[in-house]
């Protein structure tokens, strides 16, 4: 069974981001864990995660994916945006223990003008203070379009990152279909030889979770601009095939789209009517 879904908001509770992951008839979704602009965090309320958690159950939703602020920046060059990223970053770690079946995926960063060395080396100092042997949610990059100074959108440095964390057990990455095919990875037309290329660097059991969106901008365009699923330069086939690949079936697949929940469902309906045609 494929799992998907898509960002909803948890404004009014996991319980009802629950309902309203099932109303549009998805079996994951993904949340942010704070305000995405800004520090501020809800508190976590233990009888909302119970009740969705039987959500869950009930419809054998996958992981949940926990997405981090696109305030933090573990890599600026300024050292009070950088305290800043990981004070956020350690206070996601200790709320994403109250619910265990998720995983975060965070921006690496942008270097700012610092170069692509410097800023790795950023991240991974970083990353080797906050993950520790304890760390039981997979933590997961997210591989990058490539604008501006935005690190992590070849696959080689995503994998000096993880080569860089002592404590990388739980390290891993996560995918987006339309920041993969603006960095220059043509999932269109050869997406064998980008999961090839992709396993050969990191492994492909560190791919926890995927972004299934279409792309406003061209191949190798190194844009990061999201398109509703079949109006883009990939196209519903492409994506349709990353989601019923082999070797990537089994990963919970969200939408970051520019819709809302009726469209969202939509598009769900139409990704798995079309998949219903290449699954065994």
């Amino acid at each position: 069974m494929i799992t998907i879904g898509c960002h909803l908001s948890i404004s009014k509770g996991f319980y009802q981001a629950g309902l309203d992951a099932v109303s549009i008839g998805a079996s994951t979704f993904q949340f942010f864990t704070r305000n995405p602009r800004g520090g501020k965090a809800k508190a976590i309320d233990k009888t909302d995660v119970e009740q969705l958690q039987k959500i869950m159950n009930i419809h054998r939703f996958g992981p949940l994916v926990a997405h981090g602020a696109y305030t933090m920046n573990l890599c600026s060059d300024k050292p009070e945006t950088r305290a800043f990223s990981r004070m956020i970053f350690q206070d996601d770690l200790e709320r994403l223990k109250q619910l265990p079946e998720s995983v975060y995926v965070f921006h690496p960063g942008s270097h700012v003008g610092q170069g692509a060395e410097t800023g790795i080396a950023l991240i991974v100092e970083a990353l080797n203070e906050l993950l520790t042997p304890e760390t039981d949610n997979w933590i997961l990059l997210e591989g990058m379009s490539g604008k501006g100074s935005e690190v992590g959108s070849a696959f080689e440095e995503l994998k000096m990152i993880i080569d860089g964390v002592k404590n990388n057990r739980r390290l891993g990455i996560c995918l987006d279909s339309c920041h993969l095919y603006s960095a220059g990875y043509d999932i269109v037309t050869d997406l064998d030889k980008v999961l090839d290329h992709a396993d050969s660097l990191m492994g492909l059991e560190r791919l926890k979770a995927f972004h299934l969106n279409d792309s406003l901008v061209p191949f190798n365009s190194r844009k990061d601009r999201h398109a509703t699923i079949g109006e883009g330069s990939l196209g519903l086939e492409a994506l349709v095939k990353v989601m019923t690949h082999p070797r990537l079936r089994h990963l919970p697949f969200n939408l970051e789209t520019p819709n809302e929940l009726p469209a969202h469902q939509e598009e769900i309906k139409k990704l798995k009517a079309a998949a219903a045609e290449f699954l065994p």
